[in-house]
């Protein structure tokens, strides 16, 4: 959402008394600012700062904008939607929105999504739910930092789905993800491996907590020395980088943990181009459970969250702070469920011993 920076925009040609009021956009455009912005300064909402207030309300009155008093008090009528932003090309977020969707017809409530894509970011997705006055947000595996989430709550409840996260305001439901990670490497532990490489998933707060259950899990085992951690991602394409990398260092480990199901599915592609054997050769593990995962000719071994559950809790959460009933914070997480599958199994007794 943009801030004024001090720099005053030419007006233009902007609308006059004598052709039709200036609306919100005029004064919008004439600012240099978002709509956005805009309607939280009219509605003396939360967030800007004094010096984008005192500029926007200057340009108001310069063009002569008046509020419409009968749309205001209509929009702030109940409208029963909940906004939900989700990553589109995320597999286990689109099955979650779907169970949001049920959730919340058999609570009375509607959806809006607002979908992030590769020119289209988090912080604009949240923006449009806002402007289309949505009365709580439920954010589907967020990446964006702590405060700016935080901040949201002065504008609608906020509901975090799928993510660690601390804040008086913010209402949280997600599985432990640094536990999941952990019963994948104690699963590989169990079968004999001992070489196990983890494949990164970046620098978010979920990566974090499953790269620390992997990392627990092998000192726990004593095999501290055998941590090894590659650079990866959430997608197919970061997978196969990574698989380049284990294979280019000449030296490839018993078992590869990924950190989701996408990443997976690129290293098992590049092992296979590679003529390496999955899992005679290498085990591999994802995570997330998403569909493609469980078809026979993939057998991913991978960990599932409770996608109906989730939805379910965050739905009841959104509306028990919409309703009054709760104001209060609170944390929920659910214990995650490893699905062992055809891509792992023993290693090799030489490799073992290795």
């Amino acid at each position: 959402m943009a801030e004024y920076g001090g720099a005053r925009p030419a007006v233009g040609d902007w609308p006059s008394p004598t052709t039709r009021p200036p609306t919100m956009r005029d004064v919008a455009q004439a600012a240099g600012v978002s709509k956005a912005l805009v309607s939280l300064v009219l509605r003396n909402a939360p967030g800007p700062s004094a010096r984008s207030r005192t500029h926007v309300l200057a340009v108001a009155e310069r063009i002569g904008y008046r509020p419409n008093r009968t749309a205001s008090l209509l929009a702030r009528r109940h409208n029963r939607h909940l906004g939900v932003v989700m990553a589109l090309r995320d597999a286990f977020q689109a099955e979650m929105a779907e169970e949001v969707q049920a959730a919340a017809d058999a609570s009375g409530y509607e959806i809006v999504l607002s979908a992030v894509t590769r020119s289209r970011d988090e912080r604009r997705a949240i923006e449009t739910l806002l402007e289309f006055r949505c009365e709580a947000l439920l954010l589907l595996g967020p990446e964006s930092p702590s405060d700016e989430l935080a901040a949201l709550t002065g504008q609608a409840p906020v509901v975090v789905v799928g993510r660690r996260m601390r804040h008086p305001g913010v209402a949280v439901v997600r599985t432990d993800d640094g536990a999941g990670m952990r019963a994948v490497v104690e699963h590989l532990i169990g079968l004999g491996h001992r070489r196990i490489s983890y494949v990164d998933g970046g620098s978010g707060a979920i990566a974090a907590d499953r790269r620390g259950g992997y990392e627990a899990a092998m000192r726990e085992h004593g095999l501290e020395n055998e941590i090894r951690t590659v650079f990866g991602g959430a997608t197919e394409s970061d997978g196969v980088a990574a698989a380049e990398v284990l294979l280019a260092q000449g030296d490839l480990p018993t078992a590869i943990a990924a950190y989701n199901d996408h990443c997976a599915l690129g290293v098992l592609e590049r092992l296979a181009r590679a003529g390496v054997d999955v899992p005679d050769r290498v085990s591999v593990t994802g995570y997330d459970d998403v569909p493609i995962a469980g078809m026979p000719h993939v057998g991913l071994t991978t960990v599932r969250h409770e996608a109906r559950h989730q939805a379910r809790l965050a739905v009841e959460a959104a509306i028990r702070r919409l309703e009054g009933v709760s104001t209060a914070a609170r944390e929920t997480v659910l214990p995650p469920r490893l699905l062992v599958r055809t891509s792992t199994a023993p290693p090799r007794h030489a490799e073992a011993r290795r």
